[in-house]
């Protein structure tokens, strides 16, 4: 229903533009023409222009075994029929996305500083949000809807443009012509109001979109993990974070496992357009008595004091136990000084920097560029060749 609403609004967008130039037919033409042309950009090349966007760059399994793992045993618990291509976004901020317009054609991103801050449980909470979005269909839902509130945008600042410019010579030509035209005064008057408030509603919607999907994801990962503390503690540490994404933007936001924007040095706020507050996210994942949907919906009842949040459909009668969760060290999981040091190993051979271990134990990052034979260590001054 909020999907038909901005389609509504992209249509009487179109019907006002035209109404004012005195063809409301051609305006709804030329609406649905622009929607059309970047819906099919965007199903078919959407995915590939986030992650450039992102500047994210993609692993395989010998890169980062644990990551590739944890998404694989994610794939399996969901279902999926194919494990998602993964990337690494190189920025300290906490965040992690997923895109692709099917199950058959998806990927998840995540930046580095995230799997530094993560353990196994943690990044396991998070795959399986992101995973789950896959599942779900929400990166397609998202996807398109984004472009349907571009589409809505870019009419409208078209649209205003025209009207205001169009409206001044109309003015001129009537007044040296001694007419009146008062209605067509009253119909550019309601529409450039219109041409304001649709992006802004749209927008609005868009959000509200976001938000109902981000409670079925975190639903899901509870199922998908049987842990919900995992993405409970997750979030606390994303909440804690004060790192900006750099390479987010407004479009993409909705996309992100928590809002990327924040005043500079701050951390994760509540008050979040984009996403539910992450501090009601924690409450009803801890709240949970199982590990189900109807344990999750039982939760945010309980959290709200009102109705649930997941669809009737979806929710199971049997309900799934938590599994016991083992400490970390407990399994021989990397601590967060030995995931930094992994993390970063793996950055410096995506950007194709050689590295040479000399014998006194240093490690020597050489950049892909770098013309001369030999290179001398600064700590104990042995040379080695390139």
């Amino acid at each position: 229903m909020l999907t038909i609403g901005m389609g509504i609004l992209l249509i009487l967008i179109g019907y006002f533009l035209g109404l004012a130039f005195d063809n409301a037919i051609a305006g709804l033409v030329i609406a649905i023409s622009v929607w059309i042309i970047l819906s099919l950009v965007g199903y078919f090349q959407g995915d590939s222009i986030l992650l450039s966007m992102s500047r994210a760059k993609k692993i395989t399994r010998d890169d980062h075994p644990r990551l590739y793992n944890v998404v694989e045993e994610m794939k399996i618990a969901s279902g999926l029929e194919k494990v998602p291509d993964i990337y690494i976004i190189d920025d300290p901020a906490l965040n992690a996305f997923a895109t692709g317009r099917d199950p058959n054609r998806a990927s998840v991103a995540i930046t580095s500083g995230l799997l530094q801050k993560l353990n196994r449980d943690e990044l396991q909470g998070v795959i399986g949000h992101e995973i789950s979005h896959i599942k779900n269909r929400d990166v397609l839902l998202m996807a398109m809807c984004g472009i349907l509130l571009g589409t809505i945008v870019l009419l409208a600042w078209y649209g205003s443009r025209f009207l205001i410019f169009g409206s001044m010579t109309g003015s001129r030509r009537s007044s040296s012509s001694g007419g009146g035209g008062q209605g067509q005064i009253i119909i550019l008057i309601v529409a450039l109001v219109f041409m304001i408030l649709a992006p802004i509603m749209a927008q609005l919607i868009y959000f509200a979109i976001s938000r109902k999907r981000e409670y079925l994801a975190d639903a899901s990962s509870a199922l998908y993990t049987r842990n919900p503390e995992g993405l409970a503690s997750a979030l606390e540490k994303l909440g804690a974070s004060t790192g900006q994404l750099k390479s987010a933007n407004k479009a993409t936001a909705p996309m992100y496992i928590t809002n990327p924007f924040r005043k500079k040095g701050m951390k994760a706020s509540d008050l979040s357009s984009t996403h539910p507050p992450i501090s009601e996210r924690i409450r009803i994942l801890r709240a949970m008595a199982g590990a189900s949907f109807i344990d999750y919906d039982q939760a945010y009842r309980q959290v709200h004091r009102g109705e649930g949040v997941i669809p009737a459909a979806s929710l199971a009668a049997e309900t799934v136990p938590v599994k016991t969760i083992k400490l970390e060290g407990e399994t021989g999981e990397p601590n967060e000084i030995q995931r930094a040091r992994e993390t970063s190993d793996v950055m410096w051979r995506l950007s194709n920097y050689n590295t040479i271990t000399c014998e006194c134990g240093a490690k020597l990052r050489v950049p892909p560029k770098f013309k001369e034979p030999t290179i001398k260590c600064p700590h104990c001054g042995r040379t080695h060749q390139v």
